[in-house]
This record gives structure tokens, sequence and C-alpha cells, in this order.
């Protein structure tokens, strides 16, 4: 039987695919720039808001990112998930696909970690009097964060086809499934990469100061 590294495509099927997956990717990078827009002004709206008086800072030490150690490993997971989907991406051009689907369930499966660590740090939030309507700041990060969260939810979907046509690759060994499992891991990594960056300037404005508050405030005019 071919393998997929054997089977030379015939040149206008090779030119749809390559049309299909400029158009999967520019797609995607309009849907990415809509989430950037959209956390932007909410970044916006949280600077302005800090400045209004009752705004009680998260990083304070008597708030809960005064100890940033859960956050902080939840992001090492997000990362994580980050680097396995690269490595999925690059296990394609070995035989039989390498581990380019072990890599993607992996990346799955820090995902999902990450979304636990976040749920539970919620639910510390909540136990301890820490919510939404107790502080503006409060607000922010659970919208902020549960924004965040709701996208990473929705990329788990876009894992689970990925990881379904990779399985069939698997078994068909043609060039035609292998590219389309392709073009969804690397749809996949794309986003992951974008939800790791997002995640981390949440993260770095959740947990700032309120003299970085000022600053940027004052810096970007938004002083009130």
């Amino acid at each position: 039987m071919l393998t997929e590294t054997q089977v030379v495509p015939n040149s206008s099927l090779a030119s749809e695919q390559d049309i299909r997956s400029a158009s999967a990717k520019t797609g995607l990078r309009f849907l990415m720039a809509a989430i950037s827009s959209m956390f932007f002004l909410f970044f916006v709206s949280y600077i302005m808001r800090s400045q209004i008086s009752d705004w009680e800072a998260l990083a304070q030490p008597w708030q809960p990112l005064a100890d940033s150690n859960q956050l902080l490993i939840n992001s090492a997971f997000l990362i994580l998930a980050s680097v396995f989907l690269e490595a999925s991406r690059h296990e394609f051009g070995k035989s039989a696909l390498g581990f380019s689907r072990e890599f993607l369930w992996l990346a799955g499966a820090a995902s999902l970690v990450f979304l636990a660590g976040q749920i539970s740090f919620w639910s510390f939030l909540a136990a301890n009097g820490f919510y939404v309507q107790s502080n503006p700041a409060n607000s922010f990060f659970y919208l902020l964060t549960g924004l965040h969260g709701l996208h990473v939810v929705g990329g788990l979907c876009a894992l689970l086809i990925a990881g379904y046509r990779l399985s069939i690759a698997r078994h068909l060994r043609n060039q035609e499934s292998a590219r389309a499992a392709k073009l969804s891991t690397d749809l996949c990594a794309m986003y992951w990469h974008f939800l790791m960056a997002l995640w981390l300037v949440v993260f770095a404005l959740v947990s700032s100061s309120p003299s970085t508050y000022a600053a940027i405030a004052e810096f970007c005019g938004l002083s009130i």
C-alpha cells in the first residue's frame, strides 16, 4: 500500500487544496483579528475603570492575586499545549504521520488541565467572598478569563475534528486525507498560539499593580 509520502496528486487537485488551505487560514486570521478587537476594547475599559476610586486591584496584598502561583501553573499548561501542537505539525513529514495524533491529544489534555485550573481558581474566589459584584476588578477578572476560557472550549471542538481527520489519514494513507488532517492541525496550532499570547496579556493585565494601571492610563490618555 502506498504511503502518503509516495502519492503524488495531480496538479489540479493540489491547486484546489492549496486554495482551500489559504482560504481557511485567511478566515482564521479574520476571526483572530475580531477576537483581538473585542479584547482590546475590554482592555481599554479595564484601564479606564481602574482609575475610579472604588477599584481594588487584584494584585494588592489583601486581594487574591497577591499570590498568582495558580495562574502561573495554568499558564504553563496552555504554553505546553501550544508546544505540543507545534510538535504535531512537524510530525507530518514523517512516515505514517509520525506521532502527530499523539501530540495533538497531549495538546488537548494540557488545554483541559488549563481549563480545570481556571475553574478551580474561580471556585477559590467564590469560596473566599471575591464575588462579581464585590469589586469592579473582580467583575473584569471573571469577564476576561471567562471569555478566554470559552474560546479555549471552542478550540477544543476544532481539536476533536483535527484528531478525527488524523485518524482517517492514518487509516487511508493517501495524500488527500493527509493534507486535510495537516490543514486542521495547522489551523489548531495557529489558534492555540493566539490563545496563548492572548492569555499572557490578560494575565499580565489582571495581575498588575495600581501604579501600573495609572502609568498606562496616563501614557494612553485614559486618565479620568
